[in-house]
């Protein structure tokens, strides 16, 4: 074992429960509380990822400090966050085909106002399809932890079934470390994850024809989120966006992946099982 892949464990093993305790005894108010000094954390490192000029870090750190503060207040319902994130899949979209014709070398520094843009895409819809998750009456902290366990889980197939039977390239012009073989065994252990956590939260057979689906959905997403910062970092010539977190690097390494698949999680939920008010 690795001193990175040790310190990795090490940290995991502690804020993996904290973190699920967290979300499953906190109130919504506390919980976006957390989850929004996580964003913030992120965007002040998105800004030196993508080397913001003074003028455009000004105003994206007030753009996301004024929308997480609105959306504590209870300022932003669950409808609109349901367009914001409908926009913000569209985005993912454009994403997808950005990471696909990124080109080894590009720099992306020259265009603050893109990667403003791109910042402001990537953590507030996440967070907003966050917060409307755990609101929602009934069991919605447990649909924000099994998201996270979902991602988890395939994160950790991808790794293992990468590292045995990694072959062929996934997206080597951004992560020459991910293989076909690797999102196979990520989506195998999604789909296993998928099956047991639907049982838990009480879907029923019918329910889990779509669920099922959603959640390899999202898990797909889930890796064009993980790409994109990728694809930044590359730029940038690092391979980190902090060393906040001893072996697990920045905030926004740790959340790239579930900012596309929040929003996707959210939406799918919206479309297919409730509609939060």
């Amino acid at each position: 074992m690795t001193r990175e892949l040790a310190q990795r464990l090490v940290t995991a093993a502690i804020l993996i429960p904290l973190f699920s305790g967290i979300v499953l005894k906190s109130s919504t108010f506390y919980f976006s509380l957390l989850l929004a000094v996580v964003v913030f954390i992120a965007a002040w490192e998105w800004g030196r990822l993508v080397k913001l000029g003074l003028l455009a870090w000004l105003t994206f750190i007030a753009a996301v400090a004024a929308a997480l503060g609105l959306a504590i207040a209870g300022k932003i319902t669950p409808a609109v966050t349901r367009v914001i994130c409908a926009v913000a899949m569209i985005w993912w979209v454009a994403a997808t085909v950005w990471v696909i014709r990124f080109k080894q070398g590009t720099s992306l520094s020259d265009l603050p106002w893109r990667g403003l843009l791109s910042g402001c895409l990537i953590l507030l819809p996440a967070f907003l399809s966050l917060r409307a998750l755990h609101q929602e009456a009934g069991f919605g902290p447990g649909y924000v932890l099994f998201l996270f366990v979902l991602i988890w889980a395939a994160d950790s197939g991808a790794y293992f079934a990468g590292r045995r039977f990694g072959r062929n390239k996934l997206a080597p012009q951004v992560s020459p470390g991910k293989t076909w073989e690797g999102l196979i065994g990520g989506l195998s252990a999604a789909a296993v994850i998928a099956v047991a956590g639907g049982r838990l939260l009480g879907l029923s057979g019918e329910a889990m024809i779509w669920f099922l689906p959603l959640c390899l959905v999202v898990v797909m997403a889930s890796v064009v989120g993980d790409l994109l910062e990728s694809l930044f970092k590359r730029s940038a010539g690092v391979k980190d966006s902090s060393h906040l977190i001893p072996g697990h690097g920045g905030a926004l390494d740790r959340i790239d992946s579930i900012t596309a698949a929040a929003p996707a999680f959210f939406l799918g939920l919206s479309l297919f099982e409730w509609q939060p008010t």
